[in-house]
């Protein structure tokens, strides 16, 4: 039976791995933080075309009901007829309504503060205000 390594020939030292080590680990140190921010810049992103197409869906169902859904009926009106709806001719949406990329309900009210309705969310820690990732994005 012969040995694993043959004879003269030589393995890693454990100083030359500790010192890859260190490499691996200030390229991840330099590396990580900007991928990470990059990810939620991307969130922002997707929360802001989400309201944009709910915004659509929204317009759509004014244009066959003649007014927004109100506040009681929600962002659900858009997939489900509202009992008092007669002129609904939806589903608006093709799929259930999305949650924000934090994983929120999205907020709508009419009559809106800024307009016929307000749609928004709270960013990712889902509190009024903040900055950045978790300032509250809206239609206005």
């Amino acid at each position: 039976m012969q040995p694993i390594l043959a004879r003269g020939a030589r393995g890693f030292t454990l100083l030359e791995l500790l010192v890859v080590m260190v490499i691996i680990g200030l390229l991840a140190g330099y590396v990580g933080p900007r991928l990470f921010a990059q990810i939620g810049k991307s969130e922002v992103k997707v929360a802001r075309a989400q309201i944009d197409g709910l915004q659509k869906a929204l317009d759509q169902y004014r244009l066959d009901a003649g007014r927004y859904p109100d506040s009681a009926q929600g962002l659900a009106a858009l997939r489900v007829r509202p009992a008092d709806e007669p002129k609904w001719a939806g589903p608006y949406l093709t799929k259930a309504v999305p949650k924000d990329p934090w994983g929120h309900d999205y907020i709508y009210r009419s009559p809106g503060e800024h307009g016929e309705f307000d749609l928004s969310t709270q960013g990712r820690d889902g509190r009024p205000g903040g900055e950045g990732e978790d300032a509250d994005i809206g239609n206005w």
